[in-house]
């Protein structure tokens, strides 16, 4: 129930927040109470005393109705005391108060947990999230006429797509791979985007019963690996670079100037790496066929899987059309690293 009275002044020792007391809606307001025309509401929002027994939560109450006090004053003219404010005022007023009165109650609903993170992809891995068979694209016309051919510049030329020989060895791969129940149960296919590598999926989708819309081009961690000067030289002389590779991972062939990178074996599995990162991440529980413009790219993946010196990645090399299925047996128990099983028991003297 609503008492009438007379407002208090707003700025007194009873009232030192200048909180308005209760209002009554038949008493005007005088200049020396409204000196400001602030528009205050009876029956509306007659706060009770912030901090007192009825109001321990200092939790600011409000009627259920908005009636505002006639603004007429001198000081204020407005003769057909209308409200400047509209019925949506007030059920602003009664949604805060609601809100305000009720939060101790509401339960904020959290948000979804985040997803466990895998990290970062380490070689040898500790366990695979797929099934991977890897494929060399069949003969390139660059290769038929026994020229190297790795510049990025031109891996979408016609003359870096598939020779006729080069067809049949990518269709002997799609056949093989049907007969390993690759894509029995759905896969994906990860070309380079290099002119031969994509052809040789759609060959391999094609036969498999694939459709365009799982195969997955790579714009540059597959491609071929920049063999730098000997760029355009014959075929015979890549020898040398293994030669090289032989010695230490970290040796670059020569470099050139027409844009051919000149990678080292390190080089290429810092690529390779990145591309099983994004795969593992991407999928689980999925067949993953991976077609390579050149050997050297599945060689180094493949020799960081298992754990192999990259010194010794040449052993592994893939003849064009060659289809290798990623043993999982083949990959060694992983091995925590002496940091991570060290403990120290009286930091910070270690022994």
């Amino acid at each position: 129930m609503l008492i009438s009275t007379p407002i208090t002044s707003l700025i007194s020792p009873l009232n030192p927040r200048n909180l308005p007391s209760k209002l009554s809606s038949t008493t005007p307001l005088s200049p020396t109470q409204n000196p400001k025309n602030l528009f205050l509401f009876s029956k509306t929002l007659y706060p009770v005393p912030l901090s007192s027994p009825q109001n321990p939560k200092n939790l600011f109450p409000f009627s259920k109705t908005i009636d505002p006090v006639p603004l007429s004053s001198p000081q204020n003219p407005n003769p057909k005391n209308l409200s400047p404010f509209s019925e949506t005022l007030a059920r602003r007023c009664l949604l805060i108060s609601l809100t305000l009165s009720t939060s101790p109650f509401l339960t904020i609903p959290l948000s979804p947990p985040i997803s466990k993170a895998r990290g970062l992809f380490q070689m040898p891995p500790p366990r695979l999230n797929n099934r991977y068979f890897l494929v060399r694209a069949g003969e390139s016309e660059f290769e038929s006429f026994g020229i190297i051919n790795t510049n990025p510049v031109a891996k979408t030329s016609i003359d870096s797509g598939l020779s006729d020989e080069g067809k049949k060895q990518t269709a002997r791969a799609a056949i093989e791979l049907k007969k390993k129940g690759a894509c029995s149960g759905d896969c994906w296919v990860w070309p380079s985007i290099t002119q031969r590598s994509y052809q040789a999926a759609e060959i391999i989708a094609s036969v498999n019963g694939v459709t365009r819309s799982r195969i997955v081009p790579e714009y540059s961690f597959l491609d071929a690996r920049g063999l730098g000067a000997y760029e355009g030289k014959r075929l015979e002389s890549v020898m040398e670079v293994y030669e090289s590779d032989s010695i230490s991972p970290s040796i670059k062939p020569p470099p050139i100037d027409d844009g051919t990178p000149n990678e080292s074996v390190a080089d290429v599995f810092v690529r390779v790496t990145q591309l099983m990162s994004i795969i593992e991440t991407q999928y689980s529980g999925d067949t993953i066929i991976i077609v390579s413009p050149d050997s050297d790219n599945l060689t180094v993946l493949q020799a960081g899987l298992i754990g192999l010196d990259l010194r010794r990645h040449r052993e592994l090399s893939f003849s064009p059309g060659e289809v290798r299925l990623v043993d999982p047996k083949s990959i060694p128990t992983y091995k925590q690293p002496a940091s991570a099983v060290y403990k120290c028991l009286n930091p910070p003297s270690c022994t």
